[in-house]
């Protein structure tokens, strides 16, 4: 079956190594990036499994070591990153092999970040915000190669990490040029294990990042392009995935949409991950799963403004009437993954709205949100999602 999956070397944004089995090539490429001595982070839960344990063994067998770190929360935060870096300072290690979900890919990427700067730089003042990247000394940032296991995120193609302030509940993004892996191996048997609520919510994530690109009111024809054919593999592959756990076409072009949607969301994100945030950041609830419970509310939100931009997406997707039936095809494929109905069967609570507002406000997403985001509608916004 491995053997229907094309193979392809990519090289946009960075260089990508596609298909099926090409984790045996791992230590050829970790060394070409120049790791000699790597550390692997991922998550508790994929330590133990058995796709780990042979990506180790490729790195021992090479002389590259077995070394892993995977102190590694759902949503990470800076005490795993302090951890994190204490690992990576003791072994001595001199790049990070990212090996996992978004959180293990994301928390690999701030190692890689903050293990070489100066002690007085906190991570927080390099938010993604203006040129506060330049604050870091670019030269101290360790080289990244990053192996995704879901195909949700995208981060193996992405220049940033999300990290979550432990004593504020504020999920920041923390953005450096230099975070853009040197090569992301992205090889669709490493996802065939995924639980089926991983595959649902990872694979929502992917059409979240999509959706609210092409949504976006910036210019950027390139990600506008790759952001409409981008849901269209999610709408064709991600119920397969979902019922044929095992189709590893399906998986691979799964693995497609993730990375797509990535490079799509140069053009912006909007209300939909800047109400996720806030409510991943307090509940601790699965990122994607957060995106595909509030889709519905925010497309009825930002219907005003992109009512004609959906029904173009619509009629290319193959999906007749416009809008409605769009909105429809995405609740119908919400209802076939098993997501939850609303924010409240998720533990939000109605009395935290106004706590959740005023984080949403805050999230950088906004800014590409269609229609400007307001503390009355966006409020209005949480309870339609409730």
């Amino acid at each position: 079956m491995s053997h229907d999956v094309p193979k392809r070397n990519w090289s946009y944004p960075t260089a990508i190594k596609f298909g099926a089995g090409r984790i045996a090539e791992l230590a050829d490429h970790a060394r070409a990036a120049g790791l000699g001595r790597p550390l692997l982070v991922t998550d508790r839960a994929l330590a133990a499994l058995p796709i780990t344990a042979a990506a180790l063994d490729v790195l021992e067998r090479a002389g590259l070591g077995r070394a892993v770190f995977s102190d590694v929360d759902p949503n990470p935060t800076e005490a795993n990153m302090q951890a994190g870096i204490a690992a990576y300072r003791a072994g001595g290690h001199d790049g990070v092999i990212c090996f996992g979900g978004g959180s293990a890919l994301d928390l690999g990427k701030m190692i890689a970040l903050m293990a070489g700067q100066r002690a007085e730089l906190s991570v927080w003042d390099l938010e993604d915000v203006d040129d506060w990247f330049t604050r870091a000394d670019a030269d101290a940032i360790a080289p990244v190669v990053a192996v995704p296991t879901t195909a949700g995120t995208g981060s193996e193609v992405g220049r940033a990490g999300v990290l979550t302030n432990a004593a504020t509940h504020r999920k920041k993004i923390i953005f450096h040029p230099r975070l853009m892996p040197a090569v992301a191996i992205c090889d669709p048997e490493l996802t065939v294990g995924m639980p089926p609520f991983v595959t649902a919510g990872t694979g929502m994530d992917a059409l979240a990042h999509c959706l609210e690109a092409y949504c976006s009111p910036h210019y950027h024809p390139m990600s506008q392009g790759i952001a409409l054919e981008g849901m269209r593999l999610v709408f064709d592959n991600l119920p397969v995935v979902y019922r044929e756990p095992g189709n590893l076409m399906a998986r691979a072009h799964m693995m497609s949409a993730a990375m797509m949607g990535a490079v799509a969301f140069q053009k912006g994100l909007g209300a939909i991950h800047s109400l996720s945030h806030p409510v991943g950041a307090i509940y601790g609830t699965h990122h994607g799963t957060t995106n595909a419970v509030v889709m519905p509310a925010v497309l009825d939100f930002n219907r005003p403004a992109i009512e004609e931009r959906i029904a173009a997406a619509a009629a290319y997707l193959g999906i007749p009437g416009g809008f409605d039936r769009f909105r429809a095809r995405v609740v119908a494929l919400c209802e076939e993954l098993g997501i939850p109905k609303g924010l409240a069967a998720m533990g939000v609570e109605a009395d935290r709205l106004d706590e959740l507002t005023a984080m949403a406000l805050e999230d950088p997403s906004c800014g590409g949100n269609p229609l400007p985001m307001t503390a009355q509608n966006t409020r209005a916004l949480f309870e339609a999602a409730l």
